[in-house]
């Protein structure tokens, strides 16, 4: 999979710019605040229909204007995007998208930041969102199992606070643990797979760049399971009442990553915890390889910068076949590293990208 060129009007600080990318390679050098990394913005929103770091759509229109618009040729056809005031409108090969399912997994992108190498030391929100945004590339489906679980859940924590002012609404709640049953156990399941699955690649990978002196383990940790999911909803009734809140799910799931045995989070230095976070990002990349039967597009956004020369090259070197969209402060440092004739290169200042 290949993104062949694109066109961006009022997106943030780009304004008319139209990018023509090459099949391996593409390099995106100029200072901070140029317009770097809302380029890879919008290659991320184009595949996933969201920001990774806006909270709303409109803070993706330039400033003093009222709408923005994307259009992405990638090697199996085109998404069109336009952001507005009143509405989102999407397109994938001319076929308006009605929900987020239909967008996800028909342009396949990695995005590698700096925030990522904080994956295995932040809190287990991150990790849940790790989870269910690489699934959802794996498989849409699960997109609508979370939507689904996520909107009972909603509807439950509504009634626990309603409840407090009518006590027969205690006897509707039932209804909703249902529906948390039905979709938590299925995205129990898929999360269960996922995590197998990444960790076994992720395992080669770490071994590799510690030379063989470490283990790396994933291990799903699933706040309930099938078998006592129901029990749990029913035993936790008082707390969650006083709490006005659901306080058992899948909603408070969490990945336990682990050297050697113990928790990289608690007991893993820096450099462990880089390695174990860069070892999951090239897993993801083998991964959508391996269920999927093609490779996605990398994005990295100045991650070069925070690793080592070791890591570095592992990243470098693994990335071979694989189009990739690289922002950095200074080009020289990494052209050396990935060669000349490999990469094309641009230059990006007050939002304007010019190639050379």
């Amino acid at each position: 999979m290949q993104i062949t060129s694109v066109q961006l009007k009022n997106f943030r600080n780009l304004i008319e710019q139209r990018v023509e990318l090459a099949s391996r390679v593409n390099i995106f050098y100029g200072d901070n605040g140029q317009g770097k990394t809302n380029f890879l913005e919008s290659l991320y929103f184009c595949a996933m229909g969201r920001s990774h770091r806006a909270v709303s759509d409109l803070e993706l229109v330039a400033f003093d204007e009222t709408e923005a618009f994307l259009q992405l040729k990638y090697s199996e056809g085109g998404i069109h995007v336009h952001l507005g005031a009143n509405k989102k409108g999407m397109t994938v090969n001319g076929v308006p998208v009605r929900k987020l399912g239909d967008l996800l997994g028909n342009l396949i992108v990695v995005m590698f930041s700096p925030e990522d190498l904080d994956l295995v030391k932040e809190g287990p929100g991150v990790r849940r969102k790790f989870m269910d945004m690489e699934i959802c590339k794996l498989s849409p489906l699960y997109y609508y199992e979370l939507l689904s679980y996520y909107r009972a859940l909603r509807q439950r924590n509504k009634l626990l606070k309603s409840a407090l002012m009518n006590k027969s609404l205690i006897d509707t709640i039932p209804v909703w643990d249902e529906a948390l049953l039905s979709h938590g156990i299925k995205v129990y399941k898929l999360r269960k797979k996922f995590a197998s699955e990444i960790g076994d690649i992720a395992a080669e990978i770490y071994e590799k760049i510690s030379g063989g002196r470490e283990n790396i383990s994933v291990v799903y940790k699933p706040n309930v399971t099938p078998e006592n999911f129901a029990e749990k909803l029913s035993r936790s009734i008082e707390r969650d009442l006083k709490l006005t809140s659901t306080s058992v799910g899948i909603h408070k799931d969490d990945l336990l990553i682990q050297i050697n045995g113990r928790d990289i989070r608690a007991f893993g230095s820096q450099g462990q915890q880089r390695t174990a976070s860069l070892s999951l990002k090239l897993a993801e990349i083998e991964l959508i390889k391996n269920v999927r039967g093609k490779n996605p597009v990398l994005l990295l956004d100045d991650v070069l910068s925070e690793l080592d020369e070791k890591r570095q090259g592992y990243l470098l070197s693994s990335i071979a076949g694989i189009q990739t969209i690289i922002t950095c402060t200074g080009m020289e440092d990494v052209l050396k590293k990935i060669g000349q004739e490999e990469a094309k290169v641009f230059r990006v200042e007050n939002g304007v990208i010019e190639e050379g």
